[in-house]
């Protein structure tokens, strides 16, 4: 026979077992304070930005497209290595306008799909390319453009991409 106790134990398993997962996760971190805008990157800052981002992969011997944007979203500078296929050049602008307009890298999305459950509505953002390979090249604190890499790995775009936007941001 059971005792009035071990039906409420019974109960309370019973609910915490129908909440959902996502309300058992903990809350995501807030968001990184917002960087503003600056002016838009120079060419010189950009083409160093692309010479750095460039050695690293040929260093590596990487086969990849290197977008380089202003900080009002144009092109400055694209570059495809030689042998890199041509659907990169899209997946790096992607990239780059994804760091420039959500003012972060576009790991930062990758990482919140990987989590999955709540993190799946980053795939609902309109224009968040949810792959690294996206950095803001930021300089005195202010966003001046971003770098997209794409064509290798996703930890190997991103390398290429911050070896470049720490190019740009130096004195």
């Amino acid at each position: 026979m059971y005792k009035p106790r071990h039906l409420v134990v019974a109960a309370a398993l019973l609910v915490s077992a129908a909440i959902p997962v996502s309300a058992q996760q903990s809350t995501a971190p807030p968001p990184p304070p917002a960087i503003p805008y600056g002016s838009p990157i120079g060419l010189e800052a950009a083409k160093k930005a692309m010479a750095a981002a460039e050695a690293e992969a040929m260093k590596n011997n990487w086969s990849m497209a290197i977008v380089i944007l202003d900080s009002t979203g144009h092109l400055v500078m694209l570059h495809r290595l030689d042998n890199t296929q041509y659907g990169s050049i899209r997946v790096a602008e992607d990239k780059a306008q994804t760091a420039l307009d959500f003012r972060r890298p576009s790991k930062a999305f990758e990482d919140l799909v990987a989590q999955g459950g709540i993190g799946m509505r980053t795939l609902g953002l309109r224009g968040a390319t949810p792959l690294e390979g996206g950095v803001p090249i930021v300089a005195d604190g202010r966003i001046i453009g971003a770098v997209g890499v794409s064509g290798g790995t996703a930890p190997q775009d991103g390398q290429v991409a911050k070896v470049g936007a720490d190019a740009a941001a130096a004195k």
